[in-house]
């Protein structure tokens, strides 16, 4: 069982790092093997529409080179995604989102055009952080994230949101250590042969 934690946030050490490697502490506990990737350490470019990813000579290769190579494969080979985002302007950060669309490489839903039977379907849990206190505040677009990635074939097991942020870091937080260990228990467990 193997889970990969991406940190789509540009503070190395910030909240969102914080929550990420909790759940995956909580997840190596009950059995899986983790790992951990933070955006502010990797040069990744955007996706630059070329469709190269999906042609004849290039398939499910993409042809831009930078760190994104070595994570597609880690992700490959992984049974589970921690996506982890601070909520920067009501969405996903920048780096989540340039991380969600050079995923496109690798991915082909039903609904494409590039579509083939072997579309690897991986377990995702997003998470998110943000500093207003009101946790339903940006309801709609964690749930439209939901859905488009369940759209694209992951089977999104849990949606998390860690709010108030202004108020204070999450590792000062006494009730997030256990519930964030909590998730990433629960995600491993989803991982065991049934």
């Amino acid at each position: 069982m193997k889970i990969i934690g991406f940190i789509a946030s540009p503070r190395k050490e910030g909240n969102t790092a914080w929550v990420v490697n909790k759940i995956l502490e909580g997840a190596k506990e009950h059995g899986s093997e983790t790992q951990v990737r933070h955006s502010c350490k990797l040069d990744i470019k955007p996706c630059q529409g070329c469709l190269c990813c999906h042609s004849g000579d290039h398939d499910h290769e993409c042809i831009i080179n930078d760190d994104m190579q070595k994570l597609y494969d880690e992700i490959e080979h992984a049974d589970a995604i921690v996506l982890g985002s601070p909520v920067y302007m009501g969405q996903m950060s920048a780096q989540a989102k340039i991380f969600t669309d050079r995923l496109f490489a690798q991915i082909s839903p039903r609904f494409s055009p590039y579509f083939k039977e072997n579309a690897a379907k991986k377990k995702l849990l997003l998470a998110f952080t943000q500093g207003n206190p009101d946790a339903g505040m940006f309801q709609a677009y964690f749930d439209y994230t939901k859905k488009m990635f369940q759209l694209l074939e992951f089977d999104v097991k849990e949606v998390v949101v860690v709010t108030g942020m202004r108020n204070g870091p999450a590792h000062e937080r006494k009730d997030l250590h256990a519930a964030m260990k909590d998730i990433g228990s629960s995600l491993a467990a989803e991982l065991l042969p049934q």
